[in-house]
């Protein structure tokens, strides 16, 4: 997913595009299948920020091991990796370095339509994950809106023109410049993961000048002076499901007992949260970086945030399919969000 949204000129042509997925394939199918393994090993993604506590949850309790029994897969191991930024997770999908991957859904969904068909490399969605809200916060008093934005801004996201917070402000901007104008912010943005983000956008480092993220990172950037927040996607498209989870389908295909073990593993994970949410909140702060400062009242409260919520159900995911569709991302779309799922998430409430 190297080539820009809308814009084949600042990424990788489509034949690199091709020969990038026949690859992929090729990898996948001289590699050990997951289904041969004795005991498996599932390898499954995280990312930075709140809306990835359910697969936190998920880790600190071993829920899918114990899901992963209760479907007949006993023994099963998991190497949880830490990666940010769609571009990145789409390459070790592709590359057939992990068996479930979290990431926003914008990039599933782009991965899913050029992968349809492809044997080894042919992606389907999990379930849902997460939403929240999304703040351009800026260090720049003059910035008051998205016009007030000017050449020699930066504006970090953990993935240029392809990650959730880049296709989000496109969407963003669509709304607010008017459609033709999607693109206008794609030349000042540049790639930092939020962590590194939050840190340059506080203490005025490298340039950027402003940093368009989820909690915590946005939360926290807001409590320091000179901070102030642009605008908030929540304000502008609704409470959409930012993060999905999605798998190779050759692997659900081959053990769908996988994708039931997972479904169920974050089903349980959420009502935990929901349930206790003060101990969620502590798992998240013994997961995260010292230096951020958090505390386990201060995620408590991010959690009671009405735009916070975790589900495995997604929500409004046409929102995406169909920006995606009509700036040319992506060719062919489904006619229901259902079609890019597993037929097992149909057993499911949203919550």
């Amino acid at each position: 997913m190297h080539d820009g949204v809308g814009n084949g000129s600042h990424g990788t042509t489509p034949s690199l595009k091709r020969r990038a997925l026949t690859v992929a394939g090729l990898c996948a199918a001289l590699s050990p299948a997951l289904v041969l393994s004795k005991p498996p090993a599932v390898r499954i993604s995280k990312g930075y920020g709140l809306l990835y506590l359910p697969l936190l949850v998920m880790e600190k309790q071993r829920l899918f091991e114990r899901h992963a029994a209760r479907q007949g897969i006993r023994d099963v191991s998991v190497d949880w990796v830490l990666l940010d930024g769609g571009n990145s997770i789409d390459d070790a999908m592709m590359a057939g370095s992990l068996d479930f991957a979290a990431a926003g859904a914008p990039g599933f969904i782009e991965l899913w339509a050029r992968s349809r068909g492809i044997p080894n490399v042919e992606v389907i969605g999990i379930s849902g994950l997460s939403t929240t809200s999304l703040s351009l916060n800026t260090n720049r008093p003059q910035i008051k809106s998205l016009a007030d934005f000017t050449p020699s801004d930066r504006i970090a996201v953990p993935g240029i023109r392809t990650s959730l917070s880049a296709v989000v402000l496109q969407m963003v901007a669509g709304k607010l410049l008017g459609p033709r104008h999607f693109a206008q912010l794609d030349s000042i943005t540049v790639n930092l993961p939020h962590p590194e983000a939050m840190q340059a956008l506080v203490h005025r480092e490298n340039g950027i000048t402003a940093h368009f993220g989820s909690p915590p990172f946005s939360t926290l950037e807001l409590r320091q002076a000179g901070i102030h927040r642009v605008v908030d996607s929540n304000d502008v498209l609704g409470p959409l499901t930012l993060d999905v989870v999605f798998a190779p389908k050759r692997i659900v295909d081959a053990q769908p007992a996988l994708a039931r073990a997972f479904l169920g593993a974050l089903d349980e994970a959420n009502r935990l949260i929901a349930q206790d949410p003060g101990a969620a909140a502590s798992v998240y702060v013994a997961a995260s970086a010292s230096d951020l400062g958090l505390s386990r009242e201060g995620v408590m409260q991010m959690l009671a945030a009405p735009q916070t919520r975790f589900s495995v159900v997604p929500d409004q995911l046409m929102e995406f399919v169909d920006f995606l569709y009509r700036v040319g991302t992506i060719k062919a779309k489904p006619r229901t969000w259902n079609e890019m799922f597993v037929a097992e998430l149909s057993e499911f409430r949203a919550s």
